[in-house]
């Protein structure tokens, strides 16, 4: 496994001063973030400069980008063209795990079973494994659904994110089932009431779950997806999480 850190952490940035300052914290390996909400790569931007994201994505501060995760706001054949660019993109930068959300709750399960399936598809093309993240208010929530949307679109994968079934509505249940699943994984800590507190102060077993997912034979990327608290040293706790994983590896 390798330890990573999502530009997402410093959100509020761009992405050359996001990508700088996880250099500056002595992170090589990183997910970026293409939101079309953010102040990072847009996903239509991707689509509409392909060349130009690609220097932007080459030109990483000394890092290795391992991941990209997704926010398309698009609809329709544009949300699959946008989806699709960032594929060729993630193929020439030899990037493997693309994270997109799961539908929104609500959403008729086999018309998210079709969509699904349409992603892995166009990834496929690529080499390019597709993972839905773990998420509190999507249909993802749910490890149980996970499953069975896993089940149910052959090469569909997991980016888990124990956070939301430590804290969300489905917690206490256990998501040992979506090991075998997973394609990345997301990391903070956290405890059943807050989504993230301090490192070492929540419930996160990391040396627990590294051992569960070397069982299921996962070597890929612990990330770290730390949101700033007010009040907290938000590049200390970059550096704690960073040591943190480091030491599970050794």
């Amino acid at each position: 496994m390798i330890v990573a850190a999502s530009t997402e952490c410093f959100s509020e940035l761009s992405l050359p001063t996001a990508l700088q300052k996880l250099a500056d914290l002595e992170y090589t390996n990183v997910e970026i973030a293409i939101d079309e909400q953010g102040q990072h790569l847009k996903p239509s931007a991707v689509r509409d400069n392909l060349e130009n994201a690609l220097a932007q994505c080459r030109n990483a501060q000394r890092l290795t980008p391992v991941a990209y995760s997704l926010n398309i706001t698009a609809e329709g054949e544009e949300y699959y063209e946008q989806f699709a660019a960032i594929c060729r993109l993630a193929k020439v930068t030899k990037v493997f795990t693309i994270t997109i959300p799961s539908a929104e709750l609500g959403t008729p399960f086999n018309a998210e079973v079709e969509r699904l399936q349409r992603l892995v598809s166009i990834a496929s093309v690529d080499g390019i494994l597709v993972g839905i993240k773990s998420q509190i208010g999507r249909m993802s929530e749910d490890p149980d659904t996970v499953a069975v949307l896993c089940n149910n679109v052959k090469g569909l994968g997991l980016t888990l994110d124990p956070s939301h079934y430590i804290c969300g509505p489905h917690q206490g249940r256990g998501y040992e089932q979506l090991l075998k699943y997973v394609y990345h994984v997301h990391l903070r800590d956290s405890t059943k009431t807050e989504l993230q507190v301090r490192v070492g102060q929540g419930e996160i077993e990391y040396g627990k779950l590294y051992n569960q997912l070397s069982r299921h034979n996962y070597n890929r990327t612990l990330c770290a997806h730390v949101s700033p608290m007010e009040g907290v040293d938000h590049s200390g706790e970059m550096r704690k999480i960073r040591l943190l994983l480091e030491s599970l590896l050794f």
